[in-house]
């Protein structure tokens, strides 16, 4: 393989932050997230205001990731973007942007799976990291997502198991909504649980398949939980808001860690990585660290910064496509529902 610095612009813009990244061969240069705020007051994402919103951004922050990285837009290799999934008018902004620049600069352009991206982060080159071998399975959890995926190759994968409902991270912030709490509600269940017991208030888990995973009925048990004892008593949130918190959270996770015991069970892979949004919540991250002295597992939990969504995985994705050359027809449409496997 070539000695020579191949530079790869990731361009991120699925939901509702714009991102940029620079990456020199493996190595992060920079990642450059603009937050959109906006969306508090309306308790969600709002898809044309998100579109906006990345209209404003993606300018400033492409610039500002090149100029961090130390390089001009002529050193650029390729630029890789998010072709999908996510709100549809996010990734045309995207999409169109990555295009023009790839044009302009007439250099390549490389579409990349969002959903691929969150796991091939592991990839990322850094100090202290520690990169899978194939093949290794990864719990897949984020706001829109809830999988179990076995990696044989960096693009070789394999849905064992998801939600037939609700993802995960829908179970966070729909429970925090319920108890009042602002969005995105997920991390604020998370610090508040540290404060509390968590087995202070017991909560049904679901009977689905193995490898099967279903938050809808969780959330309606956890709503008529706390509609009967507020009615009971008009300040039990105030009251216990900690407590519930951490037995919301170690429900959902006890969840998520019976699935990952019955893949391991039943593949024999004891190499398990945790990729997506939730993968920042502290409790899974511990639980994890535990299952290595437990059950004998070697765990990747990736850095904070590549679990949410940003345009590093991104990069690191059209790295990995680069060195195999494969590049996108400027013809190339975002695709608002796209699988892991696609």
């Amino acid at each position: 393989m070539s000695t020579k610095n191949i530079y790869i612009l990731g361009i991120e813009s699925s939901c509702d932050d714009t991102s940029a990244s620079v990456i020199c061969n493996a190595k992060v240069l920079s990642n450059i997230v603009a937050n959109q705020e906006v969306h508090a007051k309306y308790g969600g994402v709002v898809p044309e205001l998100a579109s906006r919103a990345h209209q404003q951004n993606i300018v400033p922050v492409v610039q500002q990731a090149i100029k961090q990285a130390g390089i001009t837009k002529k050193d650029l290799n390729a630029i890789a973007f998010t072709r999908g999934p996510g709100l549809m008018g996010s990734l045309l902004v995207g999409t169109s942007f990555a295009k023009s620049l790839a044009l302009g600069l007439n250099i390549p352009l490389i579409d990349v799976n969002h959903m691929q991206a969150h796991i091939l982060a592991h990839f990322i080159d850094e100090e202290g990291s520690n990169i899978p071998p194939f093949p290794f399975v990864c719990l897949t959890i984020s706001g829109g997502h809830t999988q179990i995926v076995k990696i044989t190759d960096h693009f070789e994968m394999e849905v064992l198991g998801e939600t037939i409902d609700d993802a995960v991270g829908e179970a966070f912030d729909k429970s925090a909504k319920i108890l009042g709490l602002p969005y995105p509600g997920g991390p604020l269940i998370d610090k508040y649980a540290q404060l509390g017991n968590p087995k202070a208030f017991k909560f049904t888990k679901p009977k689905v398949g193995d490898l099967e995973f279903s938050f809808s009925g969780l959330k309606t048990g956890i709503l008529y939980f706390i509609q009967k004892h507020v009615k009971e008593n008009p300040n039990f949130i105030e009251e216990n808001l900690y407590d519930i918190c951490a037995s919301i959270q170690y429900t959902i996770i006890e969840i998520l860690m019976d699935k990952l015991k019955n893949t391991v069970k039943q593949t024999g892979i004891k190499h398990v990585a945790i990729a997506g949004g939730v993968s920042a919540n502290s409790e899974i991250r511990k639980r994890l660290a535990l299952a290595e002295k437990h059950w004998g597992w070697t765990t990747y939990i990736p850095k904070f910064e590549y679990t949410t969504d940003n345009a590093a995985m991104i990069a690191i994705a059209g790295y990995l496509k680069y060195l195999n050359d494969d590049y996108s027809n400027i013809s190339v449409t975002a695709k608002a529902r796209l699988k892991v496997t696609e």
